[in-house]
């Protein structure tokens, strides 16, 4: 029984590749991207980072990237046959542990930076011409964000172990994917990074803080791999 589910699964791999990558493939959702507007979701996971510029030489904030999840809804809007207008509304989580130089225990020098971001991305997306049932694509856009674990409104700082960003971020987003046309929906795996043009970091109420002070600006970038399904 084993062997035959396995030969089963085998088969089904076989001819689910044979649909896609086939010299002569049957061609899935053959009239899908004639739709004027269609929508979807996705999930996924981003590797997120701070870029800091300092005031005057020194030593570096050390950052511990993490990985958060991302989950979200997709508008699309076709303007032409390559182009297409979208809107990509999501949550994403994600944590950074940022370590301050000059302080001898772990307490001053350690921050958790948690952050819960809801993204509001329009973008413009440019698709190659579909070859049997595939379609690379690149995309690129402007964004948004609302950084709901901000601290903005915390009158206490870094001194009372306070980390405190900007509530809104602005980006800009550029990546590329490729769209798979199966049996019953349309699955996008995409790889996206993502730049922050705004300064998030909120200034601690003393000018010369040792966390804060030699601090010009601290900006959010990241990568996203998400995959959507339509």
């Amino acid at each position: 029984m084993k062997k035959l589910i396995l030969l089963l699964l085998l088969i089904g791999s076989f001819q689910a590749q044979a649909q896609l990558f086939g010299r002569d493939p049957i061609v899935n959702l053959e009239n899908w991207d004639k739709q004027r507007v269609y929508w979807g979701y996705f999930l996924g996971m981003g590797y997120y980072d701070f870029k800091f510029e300092y005031k005057d030489p020194g030593q570096d904030i050390l950052v511990d990237n993490g990985i958060g999840f991302n989950v979200g809804l997709i508008g699309n809007l076709r303007l032409t046959e390559h182009l297409d207008l979208r809107f990509e509304p999501g949550l994403t989580f994600n944590q950074r542990n940022l370590t301050f130089p000059g302080f001898d225990n772990e307490y001053d020098a350690l921050r958790e930076v948690k952050s819960t971001y809801l993204h509001f991305p329009l973008l413009l997306k440019f698709s190659s011409t579909r070859t049997g049932n595939i379609r690379p694509f690149i995309i690129g856009g402007v964004s948004t964000a609302l950084n709901l674990s901000s601290n903005v409104n915390n009158k206490q700082d870094n001194s009372n172990n306070v980390f405190r960003m900007a509530k809104w971020t602005n980006f800009y987003e550029v990546g590329l994917g490729i769209d798979l046309y199966l049996e019953y929906f349309k699955f996008t795996p995409s790889l996206r990074g993502v730049f922050s043009t705004t300064d998030e970091l909120i200034k601690d109420n003393d000018p010369n803080s040792p966390w804060t002070g030699n601090v010009a600006s601290m900006k959010t970038r990241g990568i996203f791999l998400n995959f959507t399904f339509q």
